[in-house]
């Protein structure tokens, strides 16, 4: 058990620092503000506060973790060694920045509350953030600093039996249109021929032809080569379906088609299945909910996870209205147009509310890439995107985190868009 002595117990304190010691070192912590208690206790110990009681392990605190509400926080991003950090604690300090303020400011996204301007789809940008205007949104620092922090620990308190925890991965797979052709009825099917032949897209309208006559197969519908990929290599995947109404940016099967629900069904039994919340439920709650309800029935048992659709989520408004609904974790932390880690960790953490200064019982998962991200905006090649999302696993891997990939159905299709991507897919997914 780790005892730290502070001037002041906060829930900002007690959050972060379980955070860094629970989650990521695997250490009890518990907290004192009584000097008497602090020199008595045998087992390692810090001081987190202004000034040293002796010549103990001292931290000098941020005054971010005594604040209350959003204020304006001059950030200069410095670095510790190899690592970019902020937050610095001066030479009296046992490390050089105060990694537990600066980690608080990171992971609550407190700059998502601060003003910013929205993309068009109102959604925090990426440019805006810290991470990546300093140039490290691809490595989660959050951890990093942990283990940075863990090798002097060791040194004051080698007696101490530390334990590791174990790297782990997570395939997520976001299903917004299950078929390309099959099952969109009759005024959708005609649609797309009109708009093929008009467009002059005559493979595309040979390919949609023979797939809705049954002579093909839907290159979107891979789920039988994910849950093959699944079973084989024992890889934690989840699906989550987008099973909204249809509206201009949600395009997916009708909720009410059997064979739609055939297919959610199916997957079910090898997968656990999560909400893919529509384009617009982010502004009506009532939306959300039909929709949470809407799969329940399909599956018959309760939904307990969500991702976004479009990412496109508003902090703290999205997770209080996950929240309302008993939700109990989210997959939405990252970004659309980049990789990386939006909130600089790649270990599951609690979402802790600003507005009402509590930890939440939302666990929030970030993902460390999405397949559109690579291709799409960053413009990457098979080989350069392979790279990249080997490099990110590296990272997670060396500080034994959870590395979390987010793929569609349709990345599979090996299609003209997505050739190649189902090796890309498998060397993620399977490790050596």
């Amino acid at each position: 058990m780790l005892l730290v002595y502070t001037h002041k117990i906060t829930p900002r304190l007690n959050y972060i620092f379980k955070h860094y010691f629970v989650r990521i070192l695997q250490i009890p912590v518990t907290f004192t503000t009584k000097v008497d208690e602090f020199v008595a206790h045998n087992g390692p110990k810090i001081t987190y506060s202004k000034t040293p009681l002796g010549s103990e392990f001292f931290i000098r605190s941020h005054d971010l973790l005594f604040e209350q509400g959003i204020n304006d926080i001059d950030i200069n991003v410095l670095e510790w060694e190899d690592t970019p950090c902020f937050f610095a604690a001066g030479e009296a300090s046992s490390i050089p920045f105060d990694i537990f303020a600066a980690g608080f400011y990171l992971i609550s996204r407190y700059e998502e509350y601060l003003p910013h301007v929205q993309d068009v789809h109102e959604r925090f940008p990426a440019e805006e953030s810290i991470a990546v205007k300093n140039s490290f949104i691809e490595r989660p620092v959050i951890d990093i600093w942990a283990y940075k922090f863990l090798i002097l620990l060791k040194e004051k308190f080698p007696n101490y039996n530390y334990t590791d925890r174990e790297f782990n991965l997570i395939s997520t797979i976001d299903v917004d249109a299950a078929f390309a052709f099959k099952h969109k009825g009759l005024v959708r099917s005609l649609g797309g021929i009109i708009n093929d032949v008009l467009h002059f897209r005559l493979i595309n309208l040979w390919n949609r032809l023979l797939t809705i006559l049954n002579f093909k197969k839907d290159p979107f519908d891979t789920f039988k080569e994910l849950i093959g990929i699944k079973n084989e290599y024992n890889v934690k995947t989840l699906f989550f379906f987008l099973i909204g109404d249809y509206t201009t940016f949600d395009k997916n099967i009708s909720s009410r088609n059997t064979n739609f629900k055939s297919l959610i069904k199916s997957v079910a039994d090898y997968a656990k299945i999560g909400l893919h919340p529509s384009y617009f439920s982010i502004k009506n709650v009532e939306t959300l909910k039909k929709e949470k309800l809407r799969l329940e029935s399909v599956i018959n048992t309760p939904v307990t996870f969500s991702r976004q659709h479009y990412l496109r989520m508003v902090i703290p408004e999205t997770y209080q209205n996950l929240i309302d609904l008993d939700l109990l974790e989210d997959y939405s932390m990252g970004y659309a147009k980049v990789v990386g880690f939006r909130a600089s960790t790649c270990t599951p953490f609690y979402f802790y509310d600003l507005d009402f200064e509590i930890q939440t019982p939302l666990k929030i998962y970030p993902f460390a890439f999405m397949d559109v991200a690579l291709k799409n905006f960053m413009k990457l090649s098979n080989e350069e995107s392979l790279n990249k999302i080997l490099q990110l696993r590296e990272e997670v891997k060396n500080v034994n985190g959870t590395f979390i990939s987010l793929f569609h159905n349709e990345t599979l299709s090996e299609n003209d868009i997505w050739k190649g991507w189902s090796t890309i897919y498998k060397t993620t997914v399977i490790l050596d």
